[in-house]
């Protein structure tokens, strides 16, 4: 018994030394786990707890025109930052806050920029300094530097450098303005920036914002100051233009004040951004229109001058590529006053609502004497379509005879319509006379009333459909923000508006260009339309995109966003009729080009305005530009907007050719001859 005991207790003793050897080597391996194996990984783990990534922002692309000029860019300057090295905020006795040394900070700052500042802009107050430190980290992370001032001068830098340790965490930092080609070319077009904190009511910066709120992809994040696209193709290809952001890698404490800096990824500059606008051409077109407006409130035409006209609005697109040439909206502005960042308010009530561009949106972008905007009626340059609806539906064919007697009669009551003037243009021998006269009685009888006894009410669906397939009534496919898609003020087959009447009234003021309300851009890309005999182009803004060196990395190409199919003979009539009566504007044009003229006619307070349209291509058999023209207030349009149009065809000639030949080249060949001549003459 004493032999078994003494065996239960060896057995139990060696049970334990040998559980106790195991335990003692499963420590060692686990420790020599944690020193060879995973102590890489728990240092990462253990620096990301305590660093931060603090962003740098990117230099922005340029925006350049079709040959190169430089219609926006970055501009370096220095600007005071600070981070904040400690809490400057301290609590009383009665609980209000006491910041001392940031109060002091503050004072100094105030009183040197009172001293070396430029006299260019109002000296920072001490009390703004401090709102700009955010020293309870309301506006960013405690680890941010805040910006104090942008575009510092050579004193004050000079000041700041030498007293930098009065001032602890101050850092003067190279950033860039932005800069805008100061003849303002194409400005509403191009568009303007604004600070990344203020574009809270854009959606396109929705996913920035939230990657900036989590830090774990430094490379996204977009800092408050950092200035961004906010209108034009500035905001359209603004993640072309903006590059990437670099950042800091910066060791932080628990109370999130900096303490070294550990890393830096420098960031990536944006690419440029090259327009399809020509310089040459826009700044000849806008001219163009600043000249007709002068013209219109000093030369009576019919008996009266047109004062009420203040504003234009033209586009040239290129009827084979689709490139926007020219783009114009005036008044214009200097879109300098955004460079920073943000306007001063007494900037932007200079603006008087007319900063966004006239070419694709009615809204904010100038208005008549009378509050007219860009969404004009078509007028009489619809009547090419009308027509061509009327050919296709087989309301008549391309030989039917029509006698004008100047008025027609529609609807129950017998309410007439009258050609303008109360011309009656006689007999015309086939449809294509009805679009070179102008004929509105043509149109209602052969094409608004016509539809609506085939059709009844379900007419409108019908014209509709058409309106669409040339790009009136739907977007026009253009890389710009805010596109404006247009009114049709004829409603549709389920509803009728009262102020329109009836479904038959509706159809009949849509068929001479008095239902829908449309934009230069999408008048310029119907005409286009018309010359393309039925494809619809995309109208392009940009026409290439390059990196930092120079390389492509991006080109647009000919886009057809649908084709209308139509019988040859039908554009061949729309074609011959396209030869209206434009007064003289186009005397010695060396080209054969189609046009039609508008006058569409809206109701201000009773009385009827007439809106000046035009819209043409050339040359006529093939066909290079098309161009839109709309000058609201402007009276009839041949005397108003052709002029206008006149001048863009010459400015694209010279540039590129209506016949593919440069005419600007052969000329400065010819002045330079004759210089050299004048001074071989001046030698002998």
């Amino acid at each position: 018994m004493e032999a078994e005991n003494k065996n239960s207790l060896n057995l139990r003793i060696n049970m334990f030394f040998f559980s106790t050897f195991i335990i003692f080597c499963v420590v060692i391996v686990r420790l020599a786990v944690l020193q060879f194996v995973e102590a890489p990984s728990l240092t990462v783990k253990e620096a990301s707890q305590n660093t931060k990534n603090i962003p740098l922002p990117p230099d922005r692309g340029n925006i350049r025109d079709a040959a190169g000029a430089k219609l926006a860019y970055s501009n370096p300057v220095e600007s005071l930052y600070i981070t904040l090295m400690k809490d400057y905020n301290k609590t009383t006795e009665k609980g209000k806050k006491n910041r001392p040394e940031a109060d002091k900070m503050a004072a100094q700052m105030a009183d040197a920029f009172k001293q070396f500042g430029d006299g260019k802009n109002k000296p920072l107050t001490k009390d703004e300094i401090i709102e700009a430190m955010d020293l309870e980290s309301k506006l960013d992370k405690g680890y941010i530097p805040r910006r104090i001032k942008s575009d510092l001068n050579e004193k004050e830098i000079q000041y700041f450098m030498e007293h930098k340790s009065d001032f602890p965490g101050i850092e003067i930092i190279e950033e860039t303005t932005r800069q805008y080609d100061p003849e303002t070319v194409a400005v509403q077009t191009v568009g303007y920036v604004k600070s990344f904190k203020r574009t809270e009511i854009l959606k396109d910066y929705d996913e920035a914002r939230k990657n900036s709120a989590d830090d774990t992809n430094p490379g996204e994040i977009y800092t408050k100051d950092e200035i961004v696209g906010f209108d034009g193709v500035e905001e359209s290809f603004q993640k072309e233009l903006r590059g990437k952001n670099g950042y800091k890698v910066a060791s932080v404490s628990s109370a999130n004040i900096p303490e070294e800096i550990v890393d830096i990824i420098p960031p990536v500059k944006g690419n440029d951004v090259w327009l399809t606008i020509n310089k040459e051409v826009q700044l000849q077109t806008e001219q163009a229109i600043k000249d007709q407006l002068v013209w219109l409130h000093s030369h009576p035409v019919s008996g009266q001058t047109h004062p009420e006209a203040v504003t234009g609005y033209a586009v040239a697109m290129e009827v084979d590529t689709g490139n926007i040439v020219a783009m114009a909206s005036i008044p214009d502005y200097d879109t300098n006053i955004w460079k920073k960042g943000s306007a001063s308010n007494a900037d932007f009530d200079k603006l008087n609502s007319n900063y966004q561009n006239g070419a694709i949106t009615p809204i904010s972008s100038g208005k008549s004497k009378h509050g007219l905007d860009s969404g004009v009626l078509l007028g009489s340059t619809i009547k090419p379509l009308s027509v061509l609806i009327g050919l296709n539906e087989k309301l008549f064919t391309t030989t039917t005879p029509y006698n004008d007697t100047g008025v027609t009669y529609f609807g129950k009551e017998q309410k007439a319509v009258h050609n303008s003037q109360n011309h009656a243009y006689g007999y015309f021998r086939t449809p294509a006379d009805a679009i070179e006269h102008s004929s509105n009685v043509f149109m209602v009888d052969k094409v608004g009333n016509a539809l609506y006894s085939k059709f009844g009410k379900k007419g409108i669906t019908v014209w509709n459909k058409y309106m669409e397939e040339f790009g009136l009534g739907v977007s026009t496919g253009v890389d710009l923000p805010n596109e404006w898609l247009g009114r049709k003020e004829y409603g549709t087959a389920d509803h009728v508006p009262k102020s329109v009447g009836s479904a038959q009234a509706a159809l009949v003021y849509a068929s001479f260009g008095q239902g829908g309300k449309y934009t230069p851009l999408q008048l310029a890309q119907y005409t286009a339309t018309l010359a393309n005999e039925g494809a619809r182009i995309k109208p392009q803004i940009v026409s290439k995109i390059t990196d930092p060196s120079g390389k492509v990395i991006k080109t647009t190409k000919r886009e057809v966003l649908n084709t209308v199919k139509f019988d040859a003979s039908f554009w061949k009539l729309i074609k011959k009729g396209m030869n209206t009566n434009v007064n003289g504007a186009f005397d010695g044009f060396p080209y054969d080009y189609a046009r039609k003229t508008g006058t569409s006619q809206q109701q201000v307070n009773g009385v009827n305005r007439d809106n000046g349209v035009f819209i043409a291509y050339a040359p006529r058999n093939n066909p290079k530009l098309a161009v839109a023209v709309v000058i609201p207030e402007g009276g009839f349009g041949a005397y108003s907007a052709a002029p206008v149009a006149r001048k863009m065809f010459d400015a694209y000639d010279q540039v590129y050719g209506l016949d593919g030949v440069p005419k600007k080249p052969l000329q400065d060949k010819k002045a330079e001859e004759e210089k050299a001549k004048e001074a071989s003459n001046k030698q002998q």
